[in-house]
């Protein structure tokens, strides 16, 4: 199962809005054929694993597949995985993860029903945070969302001046550019609009041919009076949103956004600030956003965090100390009085990029 979990990483960027999937086949205790979902659209990986199996001239029939997520039930873009399965005579599968989409879901007991040996619950939770933006999109209207932060050891973003080139290093800068590659927006918050004046694009020596920026979004009651000295409204206001108050949508300088080609979407509030629900929303089905990555600061982050709308959090963790209670925090805006308060998350990887150490953290109850 972990060999067709790393077959399925394979093709994440494709795939959207279908899920991650891998699959094998065992035989004899070898792996003997593999497959991936590869793009939207193209074979599911059981079907791929069994053009592969056919490739080499292994007989299915002879063998036990591993898949990452259970074998689908229903026509859309090709046949049903569980009816491949069944024709290719394959006697013993074993399942990740159970399909949370309620069209396609039920492959599992479809194939038991028709005499395979089916057992579930293997390695679950790695299949399950495969398909982790999958749920989403089944589940919700909104995008899958990212949090991604850079810190010191002791928690800090950039010194009490506000300087932080560079909190990380090389290799996480670049895994970050990597990473914007993959979504359809980047979210800043006002203050790092402002201060950091960031382009929140891709740069990327080698990024892939044809690679469409993703969209840059600003939260933020202030709209800028000056645009004229921010990157994103003079070099990139075309790909560039502000979720701020209906209010300030309606302002002159809003107008002066949309002129130069920028999107001013004016959003409902409330006690804790814009309602960034609405705005994710709306990226969603007006933008066809399915991937978003928040950027911070630390206000906007926990305000995300806070409100159950992060689905993944990268911390790229640099091996510095600044030891200054006055340099800018990871998170702020809490005043928790018991550690009962915290915001409780779960480990769900942790590796080193170059210096530093990346660690990815999804909810609790994921």
């Amino acid at each position: 199962m972990r060999r067709a979990i790393a077959c399925a990483k394979r093709g994440r960027r494709h795939t959207a809005p279908n899920p991650t999937v891998g699959a094998v086949l065992v035989q004899d205790g070898r792996i003997v054929a593999e497959g991936w979902h590869r793009k939207f659209g193209g074979l599911h990986a059981e079907r791929e694993c069994l053009a592969d199996a056919r490739a080499k001239g292994v007989d299915p029939a002879q063998c036990a597949m591993f898949v990452t997520l259970e074998p689908c039930t229903h026509h859309g873009k090709t046949p049903p995985c569980s009816d491949a399965i069944l024709e290719a005579g394959i006697r013993t599968l074993f399942v990740g993860a159970l399909d949370p989409n309620p069209i396609a879901k039920g492959g599992a007991a479809l194939l038991r029903e028709h005499g395979l040996d089916v057992h579930t619950g293997i390695e679950t939770r790695a299949c399950e945070d495969l398909i982790a933006d999958f749920r989403t999109w089944q589940t919700t209207l909104r995008p899958y969302v990212i949090l991604k932060m850079a810190a010191t050891i002791d928690g800090k973003i950039a010194t009490r001046t506000g300087h932080s080139q560079w909190v990380s290093g090389p290799e996480s800068r670049r895994a970050v550019h990597e990473l914007r590659s993959r979504v359809d927006a980047v979210i800043v918050g006002g203050g790092t609009f402002r201060e950091d004046n960031p382009g929140l694009d891709v740069r990327l020596d080698d990024a892939p041919e044809g690679l469409r920026q993703p969209l840059a979004v600003v939260v933020t009651r202030t709209l800028p009076a000056d645009p004229e000295k921010f990157s994103l409204t003079t070099r990139r206001a075309s790909e560039t949103i502000f979720w701020t108050t209906e209010a300030a949508a309606a302002s002159s300088a809003a107008d002066d956004l949309r002129a130069r080609g920028a999107r001013v979407w004016g959003l409902p509030t409330d006690d804790s600030g814009i309602n960034v629900d609405a705005g994710l929303v709306r990226l969603r089905s007006e933008a066809r956003c399915l991937r978003v990555l928040c950027e911070g600061g630390g206000g906007l982050a926990l305000s995300f965090l806070a409100s159950d709308r992060i689905d993944e959090f990268r911390l790229f963790l640099a091996p510095k100390i600044l030891g200054d209670a006055e340099a800018r925090h990871l998170f702020t805006g809490r005043s928790p009085q018991t550690m009962d308060e915290a915001i409780t998350l779960r480990t769900a990887e942790s590796r080193p990029c170059g210096a530093d150490t990346l660690i990815i953290y999804r909810r609790e109850a994921d």
